[in-house]
C-alpha cells in the first residue's frame, strides 16, 4: 500500500547540540515505525512552492504517534535552516512514511551499532528500543564525535550499553587519547551472533566495516547506511 503525506504537529523543540535540535512531532496515526526507518518531511510555502528532506526517527517505537527527528542546521539548507530559525510549537507540516525496511533492529537479536556523528541518530532509537523493553545490553553502542558539543543525546549514554568516543577532543577525565575509531574500541561492544548497524558518511562507513570484519564480524551480519548533508 502506498505511504501517503499526513499532517504532522509540532509539539515540542529541544536543542541538542549548538547546530542540531530534535522535532517532537504528532501524527494523525501512530506512527508504526520500526527503529531505524526515516520519514520524508516536506514544506510548502504559501506561493506553492515544496521543499523536502529525509530525517531518520530517534524515537523507538512505542505506540504512540508522536516521533522525534533531530535535524543538523547547515548554514545554506533550504529545509534545515527553516525548521531551526523559523518553526515553532503548533506549526503543521507533512510528512510521509516510515520507509525503509532493511536498517532496521526489532530487539530481538544482539547488535552493535557505531555511529558517526549525525549518524547516531537512527541507532539512538534502537538504544532506546532496547531499553524501552527491558533489555539493556542487547545493542550496544559506539559512537564517534569530534567534541564533547557534538554529541547528541549526552545526558543518556552515560551507560554501560553506550560508548563515546572523541576523535579531536575529549572532556575533561577521559582516559582515551583522542583520535580515530579503533579496532580496540569496537572490539569490546561485539557479542557472539550480533548484527552490525553502521551510520555515518561513506568514508565513516568504508573504515568501520573493515574494522568489523577485522574484529570477525561476518560481511552478510553488517548493515551500512551512509548520509550525506541533508539541507
Amino acid at each position: 500500500m502506498p505511504l501517503t503525506w499526513q499532517r504532522a504537529t509540532v509539539v515540542d523543540i529541544r536543542p541538542e547540540t549548538p547546530t542540531a535540535k530534535t522535532f517532537r512531532l504528532r501524527l494523525e496515526q501512530p506512527s508504526g515505525h520500526l527503529a531505524g526507518q526515516h520519514y520524508v518531511l516536506r514544506l510548502t510555502a504559501p506561493d506553492g512552492y515544496t521543499a523536502s528532506r529525509s530525517y531518520s526517527v530517534a524515537s523507538p517505537p512505542d505506540g504512540s504517534p508522536e516521533i522525534e527527528l533531530t535535524v543538523e542546521r547547515l548554514p545554506d539548507g533550504e529545509v534545515s535552516t527553516f525548521l531551526h530559525d523559523e518553526l515553532g510549537a503548533g506549526d503543521e507540516h507533512e510528512v510521509r512514511g516510515p520507509i525503509g525496511l532493511w536498517f532496521v533492529w526489532q530487539a530481538d537479536t544482539p547488535a552493535v551499532l557505531v555511529g558517526g556523528g549525525s549518524g547516531l541518530v537512527p541507532l539512538m532509537a534502537m538504544l532506546r528500543l532496547g531499553r524501552l523493553q527491558g533489555k539493556e545490553g542487547l545493542a550496544r553502542l559506539v559512537v564517534s564525535v569530534r567534541r564533547p558539543g557534538d554529541l547528541y543525546y549526552a545526558a543518556e549514554l552515560g551507560r554501560p550499553d553506550a560508548t563515546v568516543i572523541y576523535t579531536r577532543e575529549a572532556p575533561a577525565g577521559s582516559t582515551r587519547t583522542p583520535g580515530h575509531l579503533a579496532l580496540g574500541d569496537l572490539v569490546p561492544a561485539i557479542t557472539a551472533g550480533a548484527t552490525a548497524y553502521v551510520c555515518g558518511s561513506s568514508p565513516f562507513a568504508d573504515a568501520v566495516t573493515d574494522l568489523l570484519l577485522a574484529a570477525g564480524v561476518e560481511a552478510p551480519q553488517i548493515r551500512v547506511e551512509r548520509f550525506g548533508p541533508s539541507g
